[in-house]
């Protein structure tokens, strides 16, 4: 499913992560995908409580905890700023999709990096 939202379809997500030869592109892009299928979801579902949101960003949490492992096989990891990162394109696609009042730390609550 293609995404509707023009601000999502225009973002560059994981940008710092892409600049940072730290992080093997590979894997961003792994976790960029991970990011977009959030936002695929999001505008299949249509989730109208932050309940509902809370359960699709925790859910996509999850699949970032799975790349931790792969981060750190490419001799990177998740660290304090790409958490930073990570959490902003989380809060970034809340927003965009009219939960600005959406916490980022619960966004992101399952995380283990």
């Amino acid at each position: 499913m293609p995404i509707t939202n023009q601000q999502v379809a225009g973002h560059a997500f994981l940008r710092h992560m892409y600049e940072d030869p730290y992080f093997p592109d590979r894997v961003v892009d792994r976790g960029r995908a991970v990011l977009l299928r959030l936002c695929e979801r999001i505008e299949a579902e249509q989730p109208s409580a932050l309940e509902d949101l809370y359960a699709l960003t925790h859910a996509a949490t999850e699949e970032f905890n799975l790349l931790q492992e792969e981060f750190e096989a490419a001799g990177s990891e998740i660290e304090t700023v790409a958490r930073e990162w990570i959490a902003e394109e989380f809060w970034f696609v809340a927003s965009v999709y009219g939960f600005t009042n959406a916490d980022v730390e619960e966004l992101i609550a399952s995380r283990d990096w």
